[in-house]
């Protein structure tokens, strides 16, 4: 069912500026005009079903077993009390009807209320919130699902009317009506925080176009076009700054309101809102290869990672459903046979209390709901978790493996000393040095260009290699460079003072023609958050190990500092790969934090990639199972306790389903329990679930 609105929702609000297909553009059209026209969301499911097959048929709800026809999202432009009344409208009118009639049965009775009149008031009171139910058992039996809630509701209050039951069979679809109406609301603020991301692109952009602005549709920019963003305004597509600088609000992305500065030639991002003067943006990616777009395409497709919790749960009910039935109807036949007083009415009425308790409703609606929830709340605190099945995965995590630069450390160096041999040109081997680090991405290269400036480019730079977990060699007017960490100079059998090796920074060895030179040490910044973060993992029982392919004393330092329980330095990608299989053979749940580009085949392998500052990369986004959308390593602990919450709240859920029924179950198979016992085992049970369910929505993790 979640899936369905899901579904609905995103075609909705991403996919028509791409184009959707024909049968889902069909659907929605129907849901705006039944908005504009009818208003309600019962009266939306009305006018839905009428395209319901062809949904069904496009892969939406084939595989569910429980199908509501709860597609209510459509955009409110009624104020918002209006469509709670609208929603609650068909309760209204049933109780009214409802609470008259037995006002007349117990206290006014009037003699005229009786026979055919007094059936057709409880049958006037039964329709508005019987009627779309017994329509939704008619359509689920013609598509072969005969053990739906619907039918299991409309045999149950049928029935009672069929023993002249009448208001119990009322009140127990006026009181499940009543759960399906809070349902809705329950949904939509579960959706509110992904509504808030699908909304943060705008329809339209100013393009500078001949030396004249001109507004176009997002869609139709090109790869190229100036984009002019005026204060205020959010940028609609990727691109490069062109301006001087400019303050970016990046809100809709990273979750953090504090202004981005941003200078010339920086990338900014879809849905940043431009927050100072006019600047001028060129667009380097299509309106649906954005950033943004490709994180809106996870966070649509996270429903459909079921978490095995959901997947049991489905084929529960599956299984579940039909035996309730048979069960039911052996209440009613069974005892003929055994007792000696069997009363037809008596007997027939436990049944009926048994189907209503039955109801599934509790146990298939709060669960997927709760995983939901904590993909919702995942998102508000700028967390993207890509299904429930890695919020259970993320509950379940004991031991965190991190890396150190970008992780933990701002990844950005800066020089610290320099000491060279007196025998070598100082300046030089700077020089050398700098054109060399001109052909890497390497943090370290962007150190040395701010230290030494940008390369002259007039050297005679040939044969670059780079030694992977070692360093560069280069061929600098006709003289061998070496630069890189003191492996590389072991790797060509140069002697190095051993003193050089133990410096706590990382450290960059130079050698010319095979003779060692000195070293360039680069420090980088510890994260402002990293120690609260450790902190916070060992208050939840985790433990922390630092993998790194920086030097061994670095990586000690950084670690001893920080608290990690173990840290590993001088690490080749392979030897990563060891460390992680060793930790999980300790029956350790482990997630890895990176960047999830350089430490792909560490991410595979552990039970949960975590990518940190995803916005910056699209293959980050692509392999990692949560992607932290700025670079701050506290949303580390807030990832695994909405893990941890979400599945306390399905698993209170299942608890609190299971023993109300089981005990209802009981009591009105034998007699004891009424309608009114099963009514609460049912709607009430699934409304206190749905309320636990979205309690996470209402969860500041950040003061936990």
């Amino acid at each position: 069912m979640l899936h369905q609105i899901y579904s609905d929702m995103t075609h909705k609000h991403v996919f028509n500026a791409r184009g959707v297909c024909e049968i889902c553009s069909q659907t929605e059209k129907v849901y705006r005009n039944a908005e504009k026209h009818q208003g309600g969301e019962r009266t939306l499911n009305q006018e839905a079903t009428k395209n319901q097959s062809s949904l069904e048929s496009h892969d939406h709800s084939a595989s569910d077993a429980h199908e509501h026809d709860h597609e209510h999202d459509h955009d409110h432009n009624h104020e918002e009390g209006d469509g709670i009344f609208r929603l609650f409208l068909p309760a209204i009118i049933s109780l009214a009807l409802l609470l008259s009639a037995l006002a007349i049965d117990h206290f006014l009775k009037y003699p005229w209320f009786t026979g055919w009149i007094r059936l057709i008031w409880y049958i006037a009171a039964y329709l508005p919130v019987g009627l779309p139910v017994l329509r939704d058992a008619w359509k689920g039996i013609i598509r072969g699902n005969f053990f739906s809630e619907f039918f299991l509701m409309g045999i149950a209050t049928l029935g009672a009317f069929g023993i002249q039951e009448y208001p119990e069979g009322v009140a127990v679809m006026l009181f499940y009506a009543v759960g399906e109406a809070f349902q809705t609301l329950a949904v939509s603020r579960a959706k509110a925080n992904i509504k808030s991301l699908l909304d943060q692109r705008p329809d339209e952009a100013t393009v500078i176009r001949d030396g004249k602005t001109q507004v176009v549709k997002a869609q139709d920019v090109r790869i190229g076009d100036i984009v002019q963003l005026k204060p205020g305004e959010k940028l609609a597509l990727d691109g490069k700054l062109l301006s001087d600088n400019s303050a970016f609000n990046t809100a809709a992305l990273t979750g953090e309101s504090k202004p981005d500065t941003k200078s010339k030639g920086d990338s900014v991002l879809a849905g940043m809102i431009n927050l100072q003067t006019v600047a001028e943006v060129e667009v380097s990616a299509a309106y649906e290869d954005s950033k943004l777009s490709k994180i809106l395409d996870m966070v649509q497709n996270a429903s459909k990672q079921k978490a095995p919790t959901e997947l049991f749960i489905s084929k529960f009910a599956k299984i579940y459903t039909p035996i309730v039935v048979f069960l039911a109807i052996g209440i009613v036949a069974l005892p003929a046979l055994f007792v000696q007083d069997y009363i037809f009415q008596e007997w027939l009425y436990r049944a009926l209390i048994f189907l209503v308790v039955s109801c599934p409703c509790a146990l298939v609606i709060s669960i997927p709901l709760g995983y939901f929830g904590g993909i919702g709340a995942a998102s508000r605190n700028g967390i993207l978790v890509k299904g429930g099945n890695f919020l259970d995965s993320l509950a379940a995590v004991n031991h965190v493996v991190m890396d150190k630069t970008g992780t933990m450390t701002e990844g950005v160096f800066k020089v610290q000393e320099i000491q060279f041999d007196e025998q070598f040109d100082r300046d030089q081997v700077l020089q050398y040095v700098n054109e060399i680090e001109s052909k890497s991405t390497h943090p370290v290269a962007t150190a040395i260009h701010e230290y030494v400036g940008q390369p002259m480019g007039n050297i005679d730079l040939n044969a670059v290699t780079e030694i992977p977990g070692h360093g560069l060699s280069a061929t600098i007017e006709n003289k061998e460079v070496l630069v890189g960490n003191f492996k590389l100079m072991t790797k060509y059998g140069i002697a190095f003072p051993s003193a050089h090796a133990a410096i706590p920074y990382t450290t960059i060895a130079v050698a010319l023609d095979r003779q060692y030179v000195g070293f360039i040490s680069i420090a980088d910044q510890v994260k402002e958050s990293a120690a609260a973060t450790i902190s916070a993992l060992h208050k939840m029982g985790v433990k922390v190990t630092m993998l790194s392919g920086d030097k061994a004393a670095v990586v000690d330092t950084v670690a001893k500092a920080l608290e990690i329980d173990a840290a590993y330095g001088d690490l080749l990608p392979e030897d990563k790969v060891t460390h992680l299989k060793e930790i999980k053979q300790q029956d350790a749940i482990v997630a890895f934090v990176g960047d999830g580009v350089n430490d792909a085949p560490v991410v595979a392998l552990a039970d949960v990639g975590i990518a940190m500052g995803g916005l910056g990369s699209d293959a980050t986004i692509e392999t990692a199972d949560v992607v932290i959308q700025d670079d701050k390593p506290r949303k580390i602990p807030i990832a695994i306790q909405i893990g941890k919450k979400t599945k306390r709240i399905v698993w209170q859920n299942i608890s609190l389903a299971f023993v109300v029924k089981a005990i209802v179950l009981i009591l009105g198979a034998g007699g004891i329990a009424t309608m009114w016992e099963a009514v609460f085992a049912d709607v009430g049970v699934a409304l206190l679930a749905i309320l636990n369910a979205v309690r996470i929505q209402r969860t500041d993790f950040t003061k936990s």
